[in-house]
């Protein structure tokens, strides 16, 4: 691990799968008060004080990559301790960890036993 500084665990995002982006953030919006912070029609994030939700295009069919998991965000500062204390334990390889992402990130992320998404996210 680098030093002794350690990760910092911020917040979590859920990702709630949508099968029409447009329709669920006017909902969103129009019935819970949320506003929209990004997105198109693939992928958008929404916001209601200081709580974040994401929506994901999901089709629902066997082809779809989510399988009828969820995917959970979880917002780090300083994510190489954590990410290299998982290398060490063998819980992820080395090579899963994405550094710079073109959406402003380091991150990576796992399957748990159900085929929920686990992502870690560093802003950079």
């Amino acid at each position: 691990m680098k030093g002794d500084l350690k990760t910092e665990f911020l917040n979590t995002i859920p990702v709630l799968p949508s099968q029409n982006i447009a329709r669920d953030l006017d909902w969103y919006q129009k019935t819970l008060g949320f506003h929209k912070l990004f997105g198109d029609d693939m992928y958008a994030g929404i916001q209601l004080e200081s709580l974040t939700l994401h929506l994901q295009w999901h089709a629902d069919t066997p082809e779809d990559p989510l399988l009828g998991g969820s995917v959970v965000r979880i917002l780090v500062n300083n994510i190489h301790p954590y990410f290299e204390s998982l290398v060490v334990n063998g819980s992820i390889g080395a090579e899963k960890l994405r550094l710079n992402t073109p959406w402003g990130t380091n991150e990576f992320g796992l399957y748990d036993l159900n085929n929920n998404a686990i992502f870690f996210v560093e802003t950079i």
